[in-house]
């Protein structure tokens, strides 16, 4: 179960920084020619190599940062209007996938339920 969510997290995270890489850059900027919001990919980078590793830590953490992308989808999602429009629904899904796979994994890789776990079965 544990691999199915860090299989989960890790590819919903690098489909992450892709899509708000191509967004801003090529597919639908701000401005264009690409715009300085490109650069909201770049806190998503650094938990990317702990979340690849199965680092506890690095998912607690990016399950508050996977907020704030899932905050700003959704607001653009509906005050944008087309294609930025389907590209913030696509950000608010795998923001979401993200989350819910981050706090199940830190849920489940607990070091109090490995302890109970291994002490009920003994």
């Amino acid at each position: 179960m544990l691999k199915r969510l860090q299989l989960a997290a890790s590819a919903s995270l690098i489909a992450l920084i892709f899509l708000c890489l191509l967004w801003e850059l090529w597919l639908a900027p701000l401005k264009p020619g690409g715009s300085w919001m490109a650069a909201k990919a770049f806190p998503l980078l650094l938990p990317l190599f702990g979340i690849l590793n199965g680092r506890r830590y690095s998912y607690q953490v990016s399950s508050l940062l996977a907020l704030l992308y899932l905050l700003e989808g959704s607001v653009r999602a509906t005050s944008d209007t087309g294609p930025s429009q389907w590209l913030a629904l696509a950000e608010t899904l795998l923001a979401l996938v993200f989350f819910c796979s981050v706090v199940a994994y830190a849920r489940l890789s607990a070091p109090s339920r490995n302890k109970s776990a291994s002490s009920s079965g003994s």
